[in-house]
């Protein structure tokens, strides 16, 4: 491990060790506060275009695998700070050393700063560009590179990750062992979700913004037949299709660079039932004539508390956005569902008359706590009330 600096666009520099790949990377700084699941962090496309600085203080010690990832093609994330590596995983599943998995994929990590102070200064300062390098060890000329970037919000990041293909889906989520579900069955009392018939499937599609593979297990678990399109799509190929609803999906960067998803979005608007996941919230909002804004430093973990206004309810979330829906923009058309208990902010909407909903929180996890999973059976029930 040799040497690297990151240095935040405000003129802060971290000096730290380097890990992964040799090189130098430029993103958005932001840190998650989850205590596990990196894997799924690295490979969420929501994280394209970001630096991520996770706050628990080790990383590293149950490997990698092959099959705890959330999109294809690799990590997402620009790169990737850690207080400590752990270069010598303990887990059966584990196939690499996280730095190993890092280097394949040509992911620069920094290991060996303080992270605390990192998201202190992120907490006061809020998210910034910043710039790691392991080649470039001069923090004036790495200042220099940083100051030119444009920022993400230059960019449309869901043309780097959507789908080029049309495809079908069916995996649900991954069971646990038999003896150890009817444990847990008979202490919580509770049961698993139907085994639906494929005459009893209803049909959704799902426009790729960088959608997660748990929201695809979910969906098929809730008794979907799901079919994913390209983020470009057009409305009309869609609603050709003849859907039972339409699933707007998370991904990555501001939302009013996603202007075919915006357009596409206004025109399926009452002719189909749909629920909006994180990125789909927000293009949702926008499409019906709503305005975001940029939060101080995003929402990235898997602790933050949601109520939901509709049952009193507060449920444990996982969260990865930088942008929020103004509800009071939408002038009336939706009411607000959920509300962030961290710092106010808004969480989720529902038309007033039409069978629309979306949530600005993660109810797939991955990583994460499963308390919203119920949504997306509530979308199913939407659909079966046949409102559209």
């Amino acid at each position: 491990m040799g040497k690297a600096l990151l240095v935040l666009s405000d003129g802060t520099v971290f000096e730290g060790r380097s890990f992964g790949a040799e090189g130098e990377t430029t993103g958005e700084v932001v840190f998650n506060t989850s205590m596990t699941g990196y894997q799924e962090i690295l490979t969420d496309s929501s994280y394209k275009g970001q630096i991520i600085t996770m706050t628990y203080t080790q990383m590293g010690n149950y490997g990698v695998n092959a099959e705890d990832i959330e999109s294809s093609g690799g990590p997402k994330v620009e790169g990737f700070v850690v207080k400590e590596y752990l270069d010598f995983p303990s887990n059966w599943r584990s196939n690499m050393p996280l730095g190993q998995y890092l280097k394949d994929n040509k992911i620069t990590g920094l290991e060996g700063i303080d992270t605390r102070a990192l998201t202190r200064h992120l907490r006061n300062s809020g998210a910034q560009m910043g710039i790691i390098s392991t080649v470039d060890l001069n923090p004036e000329s790495l200042l220099e590179k940083v100051r030119k970037h444009p920022g993400i919000s230059a960019f449309d990041l869901v043309k780097d990750v959507t789908t080029k293909e049309k495809y079908s889906w069916n995996e649900g989520c991954w069971k646990i062992r038999a003896e150890e579900q009817k444990s847990r069955r008979a202490e919580e009392k509770t049961s698993e979700l139907p085994n639906f018939r494929t005459s009893e499937l209803k049909r959704v599609v799902v426009y790729d913004f960088g959608v997660k593979f748990n929201i695809l297990r979910n969906l098929a678990d809730a008794g979907f037949n799901i079919t994913v399109v390209p983020a470009q799509t057009p409305a009309e190929t869609v609603l050709e299709m003849n859907p039972d609803g339409i699933l707007l999906s998370n991904g990555p960067g501001d939302p009013e660079t996603v202007t075919y998803g915006i357009e596409n979005t206004k025109k399926i608007v009452g002719k189909k039932p749909i629920f909006g996941i994180c990125l789909g919230h927000q293009i949702l909002g926008l499409a019906m004539g709503g305005k975001t804004y940029k939060l101080k430093f995003g929402h990235h973990g898997g602790n933050h508390p949601v109520k939901d206004l509709k049952t009193g309810k507060v449920e444990i979330t996982s969260q990865n956005h930088n942008y929020c829906v103004d509800i009071n923009s939408l002038k009336g058309k939706v009411k607000l569902t959920h509300r962030n208990l961290f710092d106010g902010s808004e969480e989720g909407m529902e038309h007033v008359e039409l069978p629309v909903f979306s949530v600005q929180h993660h109810p797939e996890a991955g990583p994460g706590p499963n308390d919203s999973t119920h949504l997306f059976t509530r979308f199913r029930k939407m659909m079966e009330a046949g409102k559209c």
